[in-house]
Protein backbone atom coordinates (compact mmCIF):
# COMPACT_ATOMS: atom_id res chain seq x y z
CA UNK A 1 0.00 0.00 0.00
CA UNK A 2 1.27 3.56 -1.07
CA UNK A 3 1.22 6.29 1.16
CA UNK A 4 1.43 9.53 -0.04
CA UNK A 5 3.53 12.87 1.43
CA UNK A 6 0.47 14.03 3.01
CA UNK A 7 -0.01 10.93 4.88
CA UNK A 8 3.65 10.57 5.80
CA UNK A 9 4.10 13.78 7.65
CA UNK A 10 0.73 13.42 9.41
CA UNK A 11 2.64 10.25 10.80
CA UNK A 12 5.88 11.89 11.53
CA UNK A 13 3.93 15.03 13.15
CA UNK A 14 1.98 12.64 15.28
CA UNK A 15 4.58 10.59 16.19
CA UNK A 16 7.08 13.27 17.18
CA UNK A 17 4.04 14.88 19.72
CA UNK A 18 3.40 11.56 21.22
CA UNK A 19 7.21 11.62 22.02
CA UNK A 20 6.43 14.88 23.38
CA UNK A 21 3.84 14.10 25.68
CA UNK A 22 5.19 11.48 26.89
CA UNK A 23 8.76 13.19 27.52
CA UNK A 24 6.29 15.46 29.28
CA UNK A 25 4.51 13.05 31.44
CA UNK A 26 7.71 11.50 32.75
CA UNK A 27 9.33 14.73 33.64
CA UNK A 28 8.09 15.63 37.25
CA UNK A 29 8.86 12.05 38.21
CA UNK A 30 12.50 12.27 36.83
CA UNK A 31 12.60 15.76 38.99
CA UNK A 32 10.90 14.14 41.67
CA UNK A 33 13.75 11.08 41.45
CA UNK A 34 16.21 13.63 41.40
CA UNK A 35 18.76 13.02 44.74
CA UNK A 36 18.88 16.49 46.53
CA UNK A 37 22.13 17.78 47.20
CA UNK A 38 23.89 16.15 50.34
CA UNK A 39 26.26 18.47 52.39
CA UNK A 40 28.65 17.27 55.37
CA UNK A 41 27.19 18.80 59.10
CA UNK A 42 31.06 19.40 59.38
CA UNK A 43 30.78 21.46 56.55
CA UNK A 44 28.26 23.67 57.94
CA UNK A 45 28.45 23.70 61.61
CA UNK A 46 30.84 24.71 64.52
CA UNK A 47 31.01 23.15 68.35
CA UNK A 48 29.99 25.77 70.56
CA UNK A 49 33.01 26.36 72.80
CA UNK A 50 35.61 25.24 70.04
CA UNK A 51 36.97 28.38 68.57
CA UNK A 52 40.11 30.29 67.52
CA UNK A 53 41.26 33.40 69.93
CA UNK A 54 42.56 36.18 68.13
CA UNK A 55 46.31 37.32 69.23
CA UNK A 56 48.23 40.60 68.81
CA UNK A 57 51.79 42.11 69.36
CA UNK A 58 53.42 44.90 68.80
CA UNK A 59 57.80 44.67 68.06
CA UNK A 60 60.22 45.84 65.59
CA UNK A 61 61.37 44.95 62.36
CA UNK A 62 65.18 45.00 61.59
CA UNK A 63 67.36 44.62 58.69
CA UNK A 64 66.05 47.03 56.10
CA UNK A 65 67.50 48.61 53.30
CA UNK A 66 67.05 51.94 54.57
CA UNK A 67 63.41 51.83 53.80
CA UNK A 68 62.23 51.77 57.38
CA UNK A 69 60.45 54.29 59.33
CA UNK A 70 62.07 57.79 59.35
CA UNK A 71 63.14 60.28 62.17
CA UNK A 72 59.41 61.85 62.31
CA UNK A 73 58.30 58.55 63.54
CA UNK A 74 58.96 59.06 67.46
CA UNK A 75 57.45 55.87 68.77
CA UNK A 76 60.08 53.70 66.98
CA UNK A 77 63.15 55.36 68.49
CA UNK A 78 61.93 54.89 72.17
CA UNK A 79 60.88 51.43 71.33
CA UNK A 80 64.60 51.14 69.85
CA UNK A 81 66.00 52.26 72.82
CA UNK A 82 63.86 50.20 75.17
CA UNK A 83 65.11 47.27 73.73
CA UNK A 84 68.83 48.28 73.54
CA UNK A 85 68.37 48.46 77.57
CA UNK A 86 67.06 45.48 77.94
CA UNK A 87 69.96 43.92 76.39
CA UNK A 88 72.16 46.17 78.64
CA UNK A 89 73.12 49.18 76.17
CA UNK A 90 71.93 52.58 77.74
CA UNK A 91 71.09 54.93 74.50
CA UNK A 92 69.16 58.60 74.02
CA UNK A 93 65.68 58.11 72.21
CA UNK A 94 66.70 61.60 70.58
CA UNK A 95 69.74 60.24 69.47
CA UNK A 96 69.27 57.35 67.61
CA UNK A 97 68.83 57.81 63.82
CA UNK A 98 68.34 54.89 62.13
CA UNK A 99 66.34 53.83 59.01
CA UNK A 100 66.73 50.02 59.07
CA UNK A 101 64.04 49.65 61.89
CA UNK A 102 60.09 49.80 61.60
CA UNK A 103 57.75 49.85 64.30
CA UNK A 104 55.15 46.68 63.56
CA UNK A 105 51.75 45.42 64.73
CA UNK A 106 51.86 41.36 64.52
CA UNK A 107 48.60 39.30 64.06
CA UNK A 108 47.74 35.61 64.64
CA UNK A 109 45.06 33.20 65.22
CA UNK A 110 45.71 30.88 68.18
CA UNK A 111 43.33 27.73 66.63
CA UNK A 112 41.59 25.64 69.67
CA UNK A 113 43.16 22.50 71.55
CA UNK A 114 46.89 24.60 70.67
CA UNK A 115 49.58 23.12 73.10
CA UNK A 116 52.76 24.62 74.07
CA UNK A 117 55.26 24.48 70.94
CA UNK A 118 52.99 24.62 68.34
CA UNK A 119 53.55 26.80 65.43
CA UNK A 120 51.31 29.38 64.34
CA UNK A 121 51.27 31.93 60.99
CA UNK A 122 51.33 35.31 61.41
CA UNK A 123 50.68 38.71 59.85
CA UNK A 124 53.26 41.76 60.80
CA UNK A 125 52.12 45.08 59.20
CA UNK A 126 53.62 48.11 59.87
CA UNK A 127 52.55 50.83 62.47
CA UNK A 128 54.54 53.86 61.04
CA UNK A 129 56.22 55.36 57.56
CA UNK A 130 57.78 52.85 56.56
CA UNK A 131 58.63 52.30 52.68
CA UNK A 132 58.73 48.62 52.74
CA UNK A 133 59.52 45.53 55.00
CA UNK A 134 61.24 43.49 52.27
CA UNK A 135 64.02 41.94 53.60
CA UNK A 136 63.07 42.12 57.29
CA UNK A 137 63.19 40.13 60.38
CA UNK A 138 61.02 40.43 63.19
CA UNK A 139 62.75 40.10 66.87
CA UNK A 140 61.04 38.27 69.60
CA UNK A 141 57.55 39.47 70.19
CA UNK A 142 55.02 38.74 72.57
CA UNK A 143 51.45 38.02 71.48
CA UNK A 144 49.04 38.29 73.83
CA UNK A 145 45.35 37.19 73.57
CA UNK A 146 42.07 39.48 75.01
CA UNK A 147 42.32 38.61 78.20
CA UNK A 148 46.10 40.37 78.30
CA UNK A 149 48.33 36.90 78.61
CA UNK A 150 50.99 36.03 77.06
CA UNK A 151 50.32 32.71 74.85
CA UNK A 152 52.86 32.74 71.81
CA UNK A 153 55.99 34.37 71.29
CA UNK A 154 56.81 35.63 67.04
CA UNK A 155 60.00 36.13 65.27
CA UNK A 156 61.40 35.39 62.24
CA UNK A 157 62.15 36.89 58.76
CA UNK A 158 59.48 38.44 56.29
CA UNK A 159 57.89 37.13 53.86
CA UNK A 160 56.53 40.11 50.96
CA UNK A 161 53.95 39.53 48.34
CA UNK A 162 54.85 42.95 47.07
CA UNK A 163 58.14 45.21 46.76
CA UNK A 164 58.45 49.45 46.39
CA UNK A 165 61.85 50.32 44.66
CA UNK A 166 62.84 54.05 43.20
CA UNK A 167 62.62 56.99 45.17
CA UNK A 168 60.01 60.55 45.26
CA UNK A 169 59.12 60.93 41.50
CA UNK A 170 59.94 57.57 40.03
CA UNK A 171 58.58 54.83 42.81
CA UNK A 172 57.18 52.30 41.69
CA UNK A 173 55.23 49.99 44.20
CA UNK A 174 53.63 46.45 43.70
CA UNK A 175 50.95 45.39 45.95
CA UNK A 176 51.52 45.82 49.87
CA UNK A 177 55.11 45.92 50.51
CA UNK A 178 54.32 46.74 54.24
CA UNK A 179 52.70 44.20 55.18
CA UNK A 180 54.19 40.67 55.60
CA UNK A 181 53.76 37.03 56.94
CA UNK A 182 56.03 34.83 59.06
CA UNK A 183 55.02 30.87 58.23
CA UNK A 184 55.03 29.29 61.35
CA UNK A 185 56.60 32.33 62.86
CA UNK A 186 55.01 32.06 66.53
CA UNK A 187 55.53 29.17 68.97
CA UNK A 188 52.50 29.09 71.48
CA UNK A 189 53.74 29.56 74.87
CA UNK A 190 50.83 28.83 76.81
CA UNK A 191 47.97 26.12 76.92
CA UNK A 192 44.78 27.16 75.38
CA UNK A 193 43.11 23.44 75.57
CA UNK A 194 39.67 22.94 75.62
CA UNK A 195 38.97 19.88 78.18
CA UNK A 196 35.98 17.98 76.12
CA UNK A 197 35.35 15.66 79.04
CA UNK A 198 33.69 17.81 81.52
CA UNK A 199 31.16 18.47 78.35
CA UNK A 200 27.69 17.03 79.31
CA UNK A 201 25.75 18.60 76.13
CA UNK A 202 27.56 19.51 72.77
CA UNK A 203 25.90 22.26 70.89
CA UNK A 204 26.15 22.52 67.15
CA UNK A 205 26.55 25.79 66.21
CA UNK A 206 24.99 26.49 62.16
CA UNK A 207 26.91 29.20 60.28
CA UNK A 208 23.90 30.31 58.80
CA UNK A 209 20.76 30.36 60.80
CA UNK A 210 18.23 28.24 59.44
CA UNK A 211 14.83 26.54 61.80
CA UNK A 212 14.73 23.90 58.93
CA UNK A 213 18.55 22.50 58.46
CA UNK A 214 18.48 22.58 62.34
CA UNK A 215 15.22 20.30 62.22
CA UNK A 216 16.58 18.40 59.92
CA UNK A 217 19.88 18.19 61.34
CA UNK A 218 18.67 17.08 64.68
CA UNK A 219 16.52 13.95 62.71
CA UNK A 220 19.87 12.95 60.93
CA UNK A 221 21.04 12.82 64.12
CA UNK A 222 18.04 10.80 66.64
CA UNK A 223 18.09 8.79 62.93
CA UNK A 224 21.56 7.71 63.57
CA UNK A 225 21.66 7.16 66.92
CA UNK A 226 18.29 5.21 66.72
CA UNK A 227 16.57 7.51 69.87
CA UNK A 228 16.12 11.33 70.95
CA UNK A 229 19.51 12.53 71.63
CA UNK A 230 19.77 15.88 69.70
CA UNK A 231 16.99 18.53 70.30
CA UNK A 232 16.83 21.78 67.98
CA UNK A 233 17.23 25.11 70.49
CA UNK A 234 16.62 27.75 67.97
CA UNK A 235 17.15 28.25 64.26
CA UNK A 236 20.80 27.71 64.59
CA UNK A 237 21.97 25.73 67.72
CA UNK A 238 21.10 22.08 68.10
CA UNK A 239 21.96 20.11 71.44
CA UNK A 240 23.15 16.95 71.66
CA UNK A 241 22.90 15.14 74.96
CA UNK A 242 26.51 13.40 75.59
CA UNK A 243 25.01 10.49 77.84
CA UNK A 244 21.94 9.48 75.79
CA UNK A 245 24.40 9.10 72.69
CA UNK A 246 26.61 6.31 74.62
CA UNK A 247 29.71 7.15 73.20
CA UNK A 248 32.97 6.40 74.60
CA UNK A 249 34.23 10.06 74.74
CA UNK A 250 33.65 13.22 73.07
CA UNK A 251 35.40 13.35 70.39
CA UNK A 252 33.96 10.44 69.04
CA UNK A 253 30.45 11.78 69.11
CA UNK A 254 31.77 14.60 67.10
CA UNK A 255 33.33 12.74 64.31
CA UNK A 256 30.48 10.70 64.56
CA UNK A 257 27.98 13.19 64.28
CA UNK A 258 30.00 15.50 61.58
CA UNK A 259 29.97 12.94 59.23
CA UNK A 260 26.11 12.91 59.02
CA UNK A 261 24.61 14.44 56.12
CA UNK A 262 21.33 16.32 55.66
CA UNK A 263 19.55 17.78 52.17
CA UNK A 264 21.01 21.62 51.26
CA UNK A 265 18.90 24.14 50.63
CA UNK A 266 19.92 27.39 48.96
CA UNK A 267 18.71 30.80 50.51
CA UNK A 268 16.96 32.86 48.55
CA UNK A 269 19.01 36.00 48.77
CA UNK A 270 20.95 38.31 46.28
CA UNK A 271 24.50 40.24 47.45
CA UNK A 272 25.12 43.48 45.93
CA UNK A 273 28.51 45.78 46.06
CA UNK A 274 27.38 49.01 44.93
CA UNK A 275 30.93 49.91 44.38
CA UNK A 276 31.55 47.77 41.65
CA UNK A 277 28.76 46.87 40.84
CA UNK A 278 28.77 43.32 41.60
CA UNK A 279 25.74 40.87 42.06
CA UNK A 280 25.86 37.44 43.35
CA UNK A 281 22.46 35.33 43.78
CA UNK A 282 21.56 31.92 44.99
CA UNK A 283 20.19 29.55 42.70
CA UNK A 284 16.54 29.44 43.85
CA UNK A 285 16.12 33.19 43.58
CA UNK A 286 12.42 34.03 42.05
CA UNK A 287 10.28 37.17 40.64
CA UNK A 288 6.75 38.16 40.43
CA UNK A 289 4.82 39.06 37.36
CA UNK A 290 6.97 42.52 36.65
CA UNK A 291 7.54 45.29 34.05
CA UNK A 292 11.14 46.92 33.97
CA UNK A 293 10.77 50.40 32.49
CA UNK A 294 14.31 52.05 32.02
CA UNK A 295 15.05 55.35 30.36
CA UNK A 296 17.84 57.63 30.12
CA UNK A 297 18.26 61.28 30.69
CA UNK A 298 21.63 62.52 30.28
CA UNK A 299 22.87 66.65 30.72
CA UNK A 300 25.83 67.84 29.35
CA UNK A 301 27.26 71.28 30.03
CA UNK A 302 30.62 72.64 28.17
CA UNK A 303 31.50 75.64 28.83
CA UNK A 304 34.92 77.09 26.35
CA UNK A 305 36.61 80.21 26.96
CA UNK A 306 37.47 83.00 23.97
CA UNK A 307 39.90 85.99 24.66
CA UNK A 308 37.84 89.76 23.28
CA UNK A 309 40.49 92.21 22.36
CA UNK A 310 40.32 96.07 21.28
CA UNK A 311 40.17 96.84 18.01
CA UNK A 312 43.83 97.61 16.90
CA UNK A 313 44.68 101.09 17.39
CA UNK A 314 41.91 101.87 19.63
CA UNK A 315 41.99 104.45 22.77
CA UNK A 316 40.10 102.63 25.35
CA UNK A 317 39.08 98.90 25.70
CA UNK A 318 40.59 95.90 27.82
CA UNK A 319 41.84 91.99 26.66
CA UNK A 320 39.35 89.68 28.94
CA UNK A 321 38.37 86.09 28.73
CA UNK A 322 34.72 85.65 27.45
CA UNK A 323 32.34 82.39 28.74
CA UNK A 324 30.67 80.05 25.96
CA UNK A 325 28.49 77.42 27.45
CA UNK A 326 26.62 75.07 25.15
CA UNK A 327 24.36 73.12 26.95
CA UNK A 328 23.05 69.82 25.53
CA UNK A 329 20.28 67.24 26.68
CA UNK A 330 19.69 64.15 25.57
CA UNK A 331 16.39 62.11 26.49
CA UNK A 332 16.57 58.49 25.00
CA UNK A 333 13.72 56.81 24.69
CA UNK A 334 12.50 54.55 27.29
CA UNK A 335 12.80 50.72 27.10
CA UNK A 336 10.82 48.05 28.67
CA UNK A 337 11.36 44.38 29.68
CA UNK A 338 8.56 41.80 30.69
CA UNK A 339 9.33 38.94 33.06
CA UNK A 340 6.29 36.31 33.36
CA UNK A 341 5.53 34.46 36.74
CA UNK A 342 8.58 31.83 38.04
CA UNK A 343 11.27 34.27 36.29
CA UNK A 344 14.48 34.32 38.09
CA UNK A 345 16.84 37.14 38.51
CA UNK A 346 19.13 36.02 35.73
CA UNK A 347 16.41 35.88 33.48
CA UNK A 348 16.05 39.73 34.55
CA UNK A 349 19.31 40.23 34.49
CA UNK A 350 20.13 39.22 30.91
CA UNK A 351 16.99 41.58 29.85
CA UNK A 352 18.72 44.32 31.55
CA UNK A 353 21.90 43.78 29.32
CA UNK A 354 19.82 43.23 26.26
CA UNK A 355 18.61 46.87 26.72
CA UNK A 356 21.97 48.67 27.28
CA UNK A 357 21.43 48.53 31.46
CA UNK A 358 25.04 49.12 33.34
CA UNK A 359 25.53 46.89 36.25
CA UNK A 360 25.08 50.14 38.80
CA UNK A 361 21.84 50.61 36.55
CA UNK A 362 20.63 46.96 37.32
CA UNK A 363 21.73 46.97 41.12
CA UNK A 364 19.18 50.43 41.52
CA UNK A 365 16.77 48.15 39.40
CA UNK A 366 16.97 45.35 41.88
CA UNK A 367 16.54 47.84 44.84
CA UNK A 368 13.29 49.38 43.13
CA UNK A 369 11.51 45.62 42.52
CA UNK A 370 12.48 44.33 45.94
CA UNK A 371 10.80 47.60 47.15
CA UNK A 372 7.39 46.75 44.88
CA UNK A 373 7.62 43.18 46.45
CA UNK A 374 8.53 41.83 43.44
CA UNK A 375 11.81 39.89 44.45
CA UNK A 376 10.76 36.67 46.63
CA UNK A 377 14.57 37.08 48.36
CA UNK A 378 16.28 39.07 50.59
CA UNK A 379 18.45 41.82 49.27
CA UNK A 380 21.65 42.35 51.01
CA UNK A 381 23.88 45.60 50.40
CA UNK A 382 27.47 45.99 51.05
Amino acid sequence: MKLSLRSHLLIRITHVLFLGLLALSFAPLALATQPERQVLLRDITDIEGVRDNQLVGYGLVVGLRGTGDRQQTYFTVQTLANAMKRMGVQIAPGQVVVKNVAAVFITGSLPPFARPGSKLDITVSSAGDAKSLEGGVLLMTSLRGPDGQVYAEAQGPLALGGYSEGTAGQLHSVNHPTVGRIPEGAIVERDANVDLSHFHTVSLMLRNPDFTAARDMAEAINKDFQHTVATPIDSRTVQIDVAGAGASSVPILISRVQSLSIPFHSPAKVTINERTGTIVMGGSVTLSPVSVLHGSLSIEVETTYTVSQPLPFSSGGTTQPVANTVLAVKDLPAQSIRLENGANVDDLIRGLHAIGATSHDIVAILQAIKSAGGLQADLEVI
